[in-house]
């Protein structure tokens, strides 16, 4: 059975409210609602004449260098697909206009991975609604189970005991009411405090304006939650005067104020500054938009995907969403769709006027910090009652073409789930972990102790096949006595990892071949200014990892702190063509899609390098093998 293109029934039924069935329109909630609309459009207005003219990101440049390279640059030859639709895009139209490399159905299939989360077959986006509840983790996810490019969006549904083995279960929501007719877009849950569950995702009408629609669970005592409902009263919330009809998605998860208000908040724009917006609600139904907006960044553009949620500043353990006060600080995060990237800033929540104001303003959300430094978009995260974490999922597209995605079936995988804690020693980032499930799937380990890589050599590591590895590994520097440490020519990561320079690059090569025909290095590049300040740049370099002209490759990577005292320390999974790449604990990460026509199956290779001038390293490397994990349809005829 075909669980992903399982029929879905609506289902009869309103716990929350009966009345006449739903009609096509867009209903008013009556005076107080429109006054509320009014003096919330007249604070947007000052808003934008208070925060003056665009900033520039001064990290995007027209020229994609390695320290700032990410998908928005790309010029495509015609309009991706979403566009229209009013979402980002959702397509890679051919990045070159070279022949399509003549792949084999043994190279598609090795593209396929082993142990991170993707449907059956058919396309998939953003993870939606994520949730533990009665013993199961849920993830719903944007599908279409029509086929392998966006189109048809429906809400996919998997479960799972432990995050890394799922089971695919029946189709939760489908576009079947006029208030969702051009797709069920993405959402969140929130349990509240008596049980209940409650879904809030945005519907694409079938005048394709995006309104907020509410859903429930028929049957709270099934613990796989197969049937939802949604309310007939949808939709709950209509743009706002001020709000472009395509302009108003994502709602997030829901966070209860001290004065017993339920809260949720929004993403948007208004010209170019992205905001977003909060409104208040005891039942999820009836809402009241607040004054102003939760925060705002002005030359962002449209924010979507926007999570909201605290971290403690001295614990390791995840916070419920509500939780606040002393010991707390809240991350504010934005899926830029102008840029395609995730950026994330920390900063204090003010709940008596419902504002949240960053700690540094030099790196505000859209400006500063980023979740993941490569191909990674429209996270969302859950806390984990059942381990006390908070878990961040994120969704990783191709980078190949659609050509080829229509050819192999499927398109998009969800990353690792990541564990999210404050950065207590640095006191200004986020520091993500693959969960410590993954570890579950360690098979037989290879150990390197002080391997010497000296200036400008490869040493191989001999561990048999690897294209399904988790590996560790620390780096010590040794200056070179006849080099000179001052600049360093390229900044960031220079132009790959063939750039040298006085301190780099070094790290290691994955999903390499024997000749190096084909690889992907993952490295540290670091900057010694002539002042003696030292910048460490952690990056992937996929511009050799295929010799297919198609593929989307480039550069990845971002600024990672090390402090006095520390190793230049990286974890790296690797599994098929996703490589996901964790440095200094997870103080910065980068997502890379990979397609070899080489280094595949045991042709695949694994070595250390060194393209520094001015220093030798020392490598200590732990490398497990992985398992597969089991990611099957659920036996629904066995219960």
């Amino acid at each position: 059975m075909d669980t992903n293109t399982t029929s879905y029934t609506p289902l009869p039924g309103d716990p929350f409210l009966s009345g006449p069935p739903a009609t096509p329109r867009r209903p008013l909630k009556g005076f107080a609602v429109i006054f509320a609309a009014v003096i919330f459009l007249m604070s947007l207005v000052a808003l934008i004449i208070n925060q003056g003219p665009p900033q520039q990101d001064s990290h995007h440049h027209k020229k994609q260098s390695a320290s700032t390279a990410s998908s928005e640059t790309t010029s495509y030859s015609r309009l991706p697909r979403g566009i229209a639709q009013g979402v980002s895009a959702k397509s890679n139209p051919s990045f070159s206009d070279e022949a399509s490399y003549n792949w084999t159905n043994a190279m598609f299939s090795w593209q396929r991975t082993a142990f991170h989360f993707q449907p059956e077959r058919n396309w998939m986006n953003d993870p939606n609604g994520p949730m533990f509840y009665k013993g199961w983790y849920h993830l719903f996810y944007q599908y279409n189970p029509d086929s392998a490019v966006w189109g048809n969006i429906t809400w996919g549904h998997a479960v799972s005991i432990d995050l890394i083995h799922w089971l695919y279960l029946p189709l939760a929501m489908v576009p079947d009411r006029w208030f969702d007719a051009n797709g069920v877009w993405t959402g969140s849950s929130t349990i509240l405090p008596d049980g209940q569950i409650v879904i809030l995702y945005t519907g694409s009408t079938n005048e394709s304006v995006q309104v907020q629609n509410l859903a429930y669970p028929a049957n709270l005592s099934d613990p796989l939650l197969l049937h939802w409902v949604k309310y007939s009263g949808n939709p709950v919330l209509t743009p706002p005067p001020g709000i472009g009809s395509t302009d108003f998605r994502d709602p997030t998860t829901a966070w209860i104020g001290p004065d017993g208000l339920w809260r949720i908040t929004l993403g948007s724009k208004v010209n170019k500054t992205g905001i977003s917006i909060v409104y208040t609600t005891a039942n999820f139904i009836d809402y009241e938009l607040l004054e102003g907006v939760l925060h705002a960044v002005p030359g962002t553009g449209m924010w979507e995907c926007v999570d909201f949620y605290p971290v403690s500043i001295h614990g390791s353990k995840g916070l419920e969403t509500s939780v606040n006060g002393p010991g707390v600080k809240h991350v504010l995060k934005a899926s830029l769709d102008d840029k395609k990237m995730d950026y994330y800033a920390i900063g204090t929540y003010f709940v008596e006027n419902n504002t949240w104001i960053p700690d540094d303003p030099k790196i505000d959300v859209g400006i500063g910090l980023k979740y993941d430094y490569g191909r990674y978009y429209a996270s969302k995260t859950f806390y984990d009652q059942n381990k006390e974490r908070r878990i961040l999922l994120g969704w990783i597209n191709e980078t190949d073409t659609e050509t080829d995605d229509l050819e192999k079936g499927w398109s998009s995988l969800q990353t690792i789930p990541r564990a999210v804690l404050f950065d207590n020693a640095t006191g200004t980032n986020l520091l993500q972990w693959p969960v410590e499930e993954i570890e579950d799937l360690r098979l037989n380990t290879t150990e390197f102790s002080d391997v010497l890589v000296q200036a400008g050599t490869v040493v191989p590591l001999d561990i048999g096949t690897a294209t399904q590895l988790d590996i560790l590994v620390d780096f010590e520097i040794q200056v070179l006595e006849t080099e000179c440490v001052n600049g360093n020519g390229s900044v960031g990561c220079g132009d790959g990892a063939t750039d040298r320079s006085t301190l780099g690059p070094f790290g290691i090569l994955v999903l390499a071949d024997e000749t190096l025909s084909e690889l992907t290095p993952v490295y540290f590049r670091v900057s010694n200014s002539t002042d003696g300040d030292v910048t460490t740049y952690f990056c992937a370099d996929e511009t050799r990892s295929s010799k297919a002209p198609e593929v989307y490759k480039t550069v990845y990577g971002g600024q990672v702190p090390v402090l006095d005292g520390e190793t230049y320390s990286a974890r790296v999974l690797v599994d098929h063509s996703i490589v996901e790449s964790f440095a200094q604990g997870g103080r910065t990460v980068i997502a890379s899609r990979i397609y070899p026509t080489e280094a595949i199956y045991g042709a695949a290779r694994l070595f250390l390098f060194n393209n520094a001038t001015g220093v030798n390293v020392k490598a200590t490397l732990k490398i497990w093998q992985l398992n597969s994990a089991f990611i099957h349809p659920f036996p629904l005829d066995q219960i």
